[in-house]
């Protein structure tokens, strides 16, 4: 009998209970010389799936009648949970499998893995309906073949601390000195690692120092790490760049044919302060009747970039601009981003156009499309817009300050530098835009749309690259401005796609799962706060005005948002929840999503078709079949989820670099903090000008000895009764930071004597 057929007529067998390789060798009576051949069928059987390892590295048979296929991801204690694989046509998505730290066998943070579900051992968890339990029983696809981490050495063993804190494996590595990298990696650099096979929990993970990206923690180097871990490239590929070297330096005059021309009606951008491309403007004008016509005008990047070239094929790779603290990776070279496709103040700019038509009573009449040639009149700060908007005094508004020219290319003239009448003109067309987008954005959430947009926290950084600086960032009336026009254009285009049938990629946003919002219930009465049935908008909207007070609201907040599911693309209108629109797509932004790029090629083929424009100048657009448009929608949106995981470990990084810079100064600074949650070792505090979370541990507390209430929402001092409650107020400093675990302690300023 073959050695494979031995094994697993033993591992059949009735009276059988798993043991590792070693009890495996003497239950089969091998000798030394046979054990390597065991090992050996051993790798091969996990590999197929054939065997798993059970109670760490103990040898069974697998079942493939209860496995489930999915992502693992583990959390900062060391168990994980898998994210089935989606089934198609189920209605609902499978429930996430619990692993336990001992249960998850070779796997690593990320990994697509085979896990034996133990409905058996299905318990509740956090106050949660009960889930299912499992373990892992083989890798189906290893998430990285690389790891980008910190070099370490303990008397002459090196090893690599992966970046993330959630890659819990130390990385054996040989001695850098013969890794042939010039300079040499030392202990305290930041390095890529080359993954090596491992198949058993009980070996050393070893790897190859292939790269060295300079010292840890130092921002270039920092911004090396996420540049290789998310594999973001900031250099074009020299085709490319060959084909962009090609374009014209500004627009042809034979450009405009066969386009509307603007350049003489009221248009202006608003953007923020630091942004560096422009791909939207607002014209306003009366009609003779008394309506009002406004168009929303978006940079005609299809002009440029044609199906089919290097450039076209670069930008779909990419799939969308990655915004980093202090950089961004552009989907499209500097010279479209930020030179012919961005709606620059005084220049022609080439753009599509939606206009929308509002009566006397702001009641919307119809829609319309068209190319049109644009002339900015005005670019705008969304500082500067709202001052426009709810200042009157021209003097004030004159003395806002210009965005820095280094930061935003072409800033056009300062407001100091505009006459009374331009000023006063401006202030009117914004107004009147107002008036509009008011009523826009009342009746959309009188329709159920709900208010999800949070204050952002934006991190400033110096000339060296350090995070010096943090504000927070408020959704206020210039930012909902713009935001209630582009939602009326990217809506008025899925319509028309929806309406003539015509192949194209919406922005979807899908229903929640009752399970999750069940869920979410539990979360909430915790923190005292009791809803009704949150599948309707109105319960959901009424929440949402609720944790707008509420001391932990925007925790709970976030909450929410993971409740609902993602938005994502797709070639079907399958409509937007948190919207409450039936028709959405993604059209406004072309130079930064080649989503919006690909809607605006849809749109020009309805030009031709419907509207007799001429055909391109790169000759007709082909059309996408709808399941061309399905497999693109899937592509743009893991490109997506791959930004926006970049973005929020930029900003993470740089949060822990400023308050671990802020630990050197001598003279500490207070910071206003909301105590957001009690536990018996200390409690959590979320900064009220930056959202920072943090802990203050209970040890820190030394000037009495506090302790909970029986809900732990009250911590009360022995002595002097002073009284610490969630949603309290108080001043802290820093106190500790971990740039390896990423947290942040904090600690109650010491008292003046």
């Amino acid at each position: 009998m073959k050695l494979r057929d031995r094994i697993l007529a033993h591992l059949r067998s009735p009276g059988y209970a798993p043991v590792d390789l070693a009890g495996l060798a003497r239950a089969l009576g091998l000798n030394k010389k046979d054990r390597r051949s065991l090992a050996h069928e051993v790798r091969l059987g996990l590999s197929q799936g054939a065997l798993v390892y059970v109670k760490g590295d103990r040898i069974a048979l697998a079942g493939d009648d209860d496995l489930a296929i999915g992502r693992l991801m583990f959390r900062a204690g060391g168990s994980a949970y898998l994210i089935p694989d989606p089934v198609p046509g189920a209605a609902e998505d499978e429930p996430a499998v619990q692993i336990a730290p001992e249960d998850t066998g070779v796997a690593l943070h990320g990994d697509r893995v085979a896990v034996k579900v133990l409905a058996r051992m299905s318990r509740p968890r956090n106050g949660r309906a009960p889930e299912p339990t499992g373990r892992v029983v083989r890798i189906e696809e290893r998430a990285n073949e690389t790891v980008v981490g910190n070099l370490q050495r303990i008397r002459n063993k090196y090893y690599v601390n992966a970046d993330n804190p959630r890659f819990f494996h130390e990385i054996a590595v040989a001695d850098p000195a013969a890794s042939g990298l010039k300079p040499v990696p030392a202990p305290g650099d930041k390095v890529v690692v080359k993954l090596a096979e491992w198949t058993s929990r009980h070996k050393n993970l070893e790897g190859v120092i292939i790269e060295r990206l300079g010292q840890t923690f130092e921002p270039r180097a920092e911004l090396a790490g996420i540049y290789h871990k998310y594999k973001l490239d900031p250099s074009f590929p020299a085709d490319v760049e060959r084909e962009v070297a090609a374009l014209p330096d500004s627009v042809h005059p034979r450009e405009l044919s066969g386009r509307l021309d603007y350049r003489e009606v009221p248009t202006l951008t608003i953007d923020p302060d630091d942004a560096k491309d422009f791909d939207d403007a607002l014209s306003i004008e009366p009609l003779d009747d008394g309506d009002v016509r406004v168009g929303i005008h978006i940079a005609d990047v299809g002009n440029y970039v044609r199906p089919g070239t290097a450039l076209d094929r670069e930008a779909k790779r990419r799939g969308n601009s990655t915004y980093l603290v202090g950089t961004v990776i552009p989907m499209l070279p500097q010279k479209l981003s930020n030179g012919l496709c961005s709606l620059v103040e005084a220049q022609d700019r080439l753009c599509k156009a939606v206009f929308l038509v509002f009566d006397k009573k702001i009641r919307l009449k119809h829609a319309s499309f068209a190319n049109t040639v644009i002339r900015s009149r005005k670019r705008l700060t969304y500082r500067q817009a709202y001052a426009l908007l709810f200042e009157n005094r021209l003097d004030k508004i004159r003395a806002l300050p210009l965005p820095p020219k280094h930061q935003t290319g072409s800033t056009g003239r300062a407001l100091s530098d505009l006459s009374d009448l331009e000023l006063v003109d401006l202030q009117s067309w914004l107004r009147k835009l107002w008036a509009i987008a008011s009523k826009l954005r009342r009746a959309r959430m009188a329709a159920g749309s709900l208010d999800l947009d949070m204050p952002e926290t934006k991190v400033f950084v110096d000339e060296q690259g350090y995070a010096d600086r943090l504000e927070l960032i408020e959704h206020d009336e210039s930012h909902q401005l713009i935001e209630e026009f582009m939602l009326a254009a990217n809506e008025a285009v899925a319509r028309l796609t929806r309406s003539h049938r015509l192949p194209s990629l919406y922005r979807v946003h899908d229903e929640p799962d009752e399970d999750k919002l069940d869920e979410l219930r539990k979360t909430l009465a915790i923190a005292g706060v009791t809803t009704g049935d949150l599948a309707g908008h109105e319960e959901m909207a009424k929440l949402l005005e609720t944790l707008s007070t509420h001391p932990q609201g925007h925790l709970l907040r976030t909450q929410i948002l993971r409740s609902l599911k993602k938005a994502c693309y797709r070639g079907t209108p399958d409509g937007h929840y948190g919207l409450a629109k039936k028709d959405y797509t993604h059209f406004t932004s072309p130079i930064r999503r080649y989503s919006d790029l690909v809607v605006h090629r849809v749109l020009d083929y309805y030009l031709v078709k419907h509207s007799g424009y001429p055909v391109p100048a790169g000759g007709r657009l082909p059309a996408l079949t709808p399941g061309q448009m399905e497999s693109l929608g899937e592509h743009l949106s893991l490109t997506e989820t791959n930004s926006q995981e970049a973005e929020r470990e930029s900003v993470k990084i740089k949060q822990l670099e400023f308050f671990e810079r802020e630990l050197a100064k001598k003279t500490k600074t207070k910071f206003e903090a909301v105590i957001t949650d009690i536990r018996q070792h200390g409690f959590f505090v979320e900064l009220v000008q930056s959202m920072t979370f943090g802990f203050v541990p209970m040890n820190t507390l030394t000037d009495d000895d506090y302790y909970p209430n029986n809900t732990n929402t009250l911590l009360t001092g022995r002595k002097t009764k002073r009284r610490l409650a969630t949603g309290g107020h108080i001043d802290v400093v820093v106190h500790k930071v971990d740039r390896f675990k990423r947290l942040i302690d904090f600690r109650l300023p010491p008292k003046k004597a």
